[in-house]
């Protein structure tokens, strides 16, 4: 019954052991007889954590343009040991990312209307709900807005990154020292 659980589970999507772990005991079966059935599927190979991380960080991320921080965060709930979903987080890099985050922009860009300012927002908005750091959002967005016509160059030109990024980064250690 514990393994007919497991593979109904795996069935529809891989999992990880916290996941399998999870449905097992919802179902009421003992931490002791679901570690043995899951410490076999782990010497088999039917579970991988490793293997999970790397598929869903590159899946996620070139999916929905997902950075590193929201796809660490995925990974926590899904169970997967921090060092593991490092490893995978690893694999993207900071040039990537980046490059995400402007595709992003300029596929959003073509149907955004308003003032350049209230765009500004909206797309800088968008990459940070996606886990992007301010400076690689605010960058991307400015990037994207010279581009586009000279109105929104000009408001572009007035942006100073940096200065944003770090007032951004500011604001989130201050809302964190407060939790």
């Amino acid at each position: 019954m514990v393994r007919e659980i497991c593979l109904r589970q795996l069935a529809v999507r891989p999992r990880t052991r916290a996941e399998l772990a999870g449905a097992l005991a919802k179902r009421g079966i003992s931490g002791e007889v679901a570690a043995q059935v899951l410490d076999r599927y782990d010497e088999v190979g039917i579970i991988d954590d490793a293997a999970f991380a790397r598929a869903w960080v590159s899946s996620r991320h070139a999916g929905r343009g997902l950075a590193r921080r929201a796809l660490a965060n995925e990974l926590r709930q899904r169970g997967v040991d921090g060092d593991v979903a490092s490893e995978a987080l690893g694999e993207l890099d900071e040039e990537t990312e980046a490059e995400t985050a402007r595709v992003l922009v300029e596929r959003k860009l073509r149907s955004a209307r308003g003032e350049p300012d209230a765009v500004f927002r909206r797309l800088v908005g968008m990459l940070a709900r996606k886990g992007y750091p301010p400076g690689v959002a605010i960058r991307a967005v400015k990037d994207a807005l010279a581009a586009q016509s000279a109105e929104a160059a000009e408001f572009a030109e007035h942006i100073d990154a940096d200065a944003l990024a770090d007032a951004e980064n500011d604001l989130d250690r201050g809302s964190r020292s407060l939790d």
